[in-house]
């Protein structure tokens, strides 16, 4: 297992730095913005991978439907931990779109930055308030996620305890903005175990990796790609000699944020020892007293702090603006 002593490091700095996100949010935005917030900049679209935020409206269906030659929707395990390769794309992914191999064909070292992480899975995970259902923890170390219009050097980790995903960072940074723990969102559960059905079948994604995998991906409005790949065939457990074979998670794949830095417009996660093992419940629990029970908003995307924000908008494609196609079609309109 991965070395998480980064966390207590966290946990010893947190209170330091909520104090001073408090202070600040009392003088210039109010105490009741600090701590209740304003959760709606907080809940992202995700097409009911981690919320049915938005899947309620007419003429949309969060749950896209299958012809009959495609195949089954594999799925994952109830629980399980793997390492994983992430690539930065930055040149060339016209060319050579995802999903990619580890390292990407086509692409040379000029046209990517690596950096690597680990993610802890359990579905059957039940948080303490019973606010949702499964855990689940994304350790990226060195190189946090780069989604976010910001620089990314640093180790972060992004932790689902049923319902509500918080952030956690090991940087120096300042704490006004972002303390070493806040809260991304209310409404951000793991993936379900079946969550792939959410995602439309890609019978060209599913060519790449010389047709070894089955390749499900939606390109939003802003041309935000949400790509998810399992290999075709199905291969025993490296840690559960007993468990049947199963179509194992081959890559995780989607834009980044466009703006220099991270300058990130493709993001490929490649699992590289993917395996049925329970993570352990240390984790969840150490996560969760860290947590304090009304945790400051983060302040990520451009538009989450509104008190923060900048009077000039970016236009770069960014996954809090993700909505719904139909949506996108009804505001481009007017």
């Amino acid at each position: 297992m991965k070395d998480l002593s980064w966390m207590g490091r966290v946990g010893k700095r947190f209170m330091l730095s909520c104090l001073a996100c408090l202070l600040f949010s009392m003088i210039f935005l109010g105490i009741g913005q600090a701590i209740a917030g304003d959760f709606s900049p907080h809940l992202y679209f995700s097409n009911a991978v981690h919320n049915n935020y938005m899947c309620d409206q007419p003429g949309y269906d969060c749950t896209p439907s299958r012809a009959s030659s495609d195949p089954s929707d594999p799925q994952y395990p109830k629980w399980w931990i793997s390492d994983w390769t992430m690539y930065r794309v930055f040149q060339n992914y016209h060319n050579f779109p995802p999903p990619y191999d580890s390292p990407p064909q086509g692409l040379t070292p000029d046209d990517y930055e690596v950096s690597y992480g680990t993610t802890f899975y359990d579905s059957t995970y039940t948080p303490e308030d019973a606010d949702g259902q499964g855990a689940m923890m994304e350790y990226y170390e060195e190189r946090c996620l780069p989604i976010f219009p910001q620089d990314n050097n640093y180790t972060c980790s992004f932790v689902s305890l049923g319902n509500k995903a918080y952030f956690l960072s090991d940087q120096d940074q300042d704490l006004k903005d972002n303390p070493s723990i806040c809260l991304f969102s209310p409404k951000n559960h793991p993936p379900r175990k079946d969550f792939i059905k959410h995602l439309p079948y890609n019978a060209k994604d599913s060519t790449h990796v010389n047709n070894s995998l089955q390749g499900y991906s939606e390109l939003f409005a802003q041309e935000i790609l949400f790509g998810y790949a399992f290999n075709k065939n199905p291969t025993p457990d490296s840690f559960d000699p007993d468990a049947e074979p199963y179509r194992h998670p081959q890559s995780f794949y989607f834009s980044g944020s466009p703006t220099n830095p991270p300058n990130a417009p493709i993001v490929s996660q490649n699992y590289t020892s993917f395996r049925m093992e329970q993570p352990n419940s240390e984790i969840w629990s150490e996560v969760a007293e860290m947590v304090p029970p009304d945790p400051p908003l983060c302040c990520l995307f451009e538009d989450d702090c509104p008190g923060n924000s900048s009077s000039v908008t970016s236009q770069a494609a960014s996954w809090d603006k993700l909505m719904p196609s139909v949506l996108q079609t009804q505001k481009n309109s007017k």
